[in-house]
């Protein structure tokens, strides 16, 4: 047996697969509270290493998880940092290393970092508690760790790597409706609103962010946060505009929460931003929710959301002419009605061509049964 700890570490460097006499050397030297420091910290790190890409090694090294955490409270920055590192491996697609790690009690030492101003520990932070909030269990219990008001300032100060993950969080920690009230308390909405302007709009962060707001604005607090702030609803139609799928999808959801929870406030601000337009290419191109999503919007946004009379039939032509016929300036107006009949154009090709497909299709059969 090699008598140096630190050395039998690092010859299995370059196995692919740790053998069990590595795997006990390292979890005794990461548990040996009367071990040279240095070495539960080289510890950490090949735990970190080999946890990296093996789920079989995450359940293997799960014991380590106490002890790792006590590594936290460390006055080392080095050995805070490779803990940090090793339990955020530990925790990525692992339910129950991430319920172990926050019972272990690591949410105390994690929410302190935050205010050592330390960029590097502020982004592991984030990211080991971004990936803790994926775990239902404990999304309550992070969000009363006091990690949120954290979390939404990083999404202003952080790093760009730490501004996604912040998102990430704080969207999983919204599923909890005590997690939102602290998530709103913290004024979270001007920060999204800044991350909305400056990522591309069919992003990974956009549809966090986008997400986000959707859950936010069902509050009045966050509907009035979102309104207040300049550009605030221009963001959300332009994420509407040209997001992906699912980012349009959470944006024209955003829209009709406000809308619905009260049409007369609500009407005027969405339909100065220019919404029609894209609203229009929704109803034909979205998802079906986007699609059903967005015709319910239409209607909110007419003088009077139900049909005029029986003569003039519910359908989206009328609707979008009855807010034309409202909205102030000639190009506006121009606009959507050039977009209306593009839309109408794009309808009847999509539905021709879904004809000539089910066509071949019974042709096809046809042939196959003769």
């Amino acid at each position: 047996m090699d008598s140096n700890p630190l050395t039998a570490i690092t010859s299995s460097a370059g196995d692919h697969s740790p053998s069990t006499t590595t795997i006990t050397r390292t979890l005794r030297l990461i548990q040996d509270d009367n071990h040279d420091p240095f070495s539960q910290i080289q510890a950490a790190k090949e735990i970190r290493r080999l946890t990296k890409t093996s789920q079989r090694c995450r359940r293997q090294f799960s014991d380590a998880i106490p002890s790792l955490v006590s590594m936290l409270r460390y006055p080392s920055l080095e050995a805070k940092s490779a803990a940090l590192l090793a339990l955020l491996n530990l925790a990525v697609q692992d339910e129950t290393n991430k319920i172990s790690i926050v019972d272990a009690g690591a949410l105390e030492p994690i929410v302190f970092f935050f205010q050592l101003r330390n960029l590097h520990l502020e982004e592991h932070a984030t990211a080991l508690l971004a990936t803790l909030s994926a775990s239902p269990v404990k999304r309550s219990i992070i969000g009363a760790s006091g990690a949120v008001p954290f979390l939404v300032e990083i999404l202003n100060q952080g790093t760009p790597q730490a501004k996604m993950d912040a998102v990430m969080a704080l969207s999983n920690l919204s599923s909890e409706k005590d997690n939102l009230a602290l998530i709103l308390r913290s004024q979270p909405i001007p920060n999204l609103v800044h991350l909305l302007n400056i990522s591309k709009k069919s992003s990974k962060i956009s549809e966090r962010c986008t997400a986000l707001l959707e859950s936010l604005v069902g509050f009045e607090e966050g509907r009035v946060s979102l309104t207040s702030e300049e550009g605030g609803v221009l963001a959300v139609v332009e994420v509407l505009e040209r997001g992906s799928p699912q980012n349009r999808e959470h944006a024209v959801g955003t829209l009709l929460t406000m809308c619905q929870s009260n049409r007369c406030r609500y009407r005027e601000p969405i339909l100065k931003e220019g919404v029609i337009p894209g609203l229009l290419e929704l109803t034909v191109q979205g998802t079906p929710n986007s699609q059903t999503k967005a015709h319910t919007l239409l209607r909110l946004l007419r003088e009077s959301p139900y049909p005029r009379s029986e003569q003039e039939p519910d359908t989206l032509e009328n609707i979008v002419c009855d807010i034309i016929s409202q909205i102030g300036g000639e190009e506006q107006s121009g606009n959507a009605k050039q977009m209306l009949a593009d839309m109408v154009q794009v309808s009847m090709e999509q539905s021709l061509r879904h004809l000539q497909q089910r066509a071949l299709v019974c042709t096809t059969s046809e042939v196959s049964l003769k």
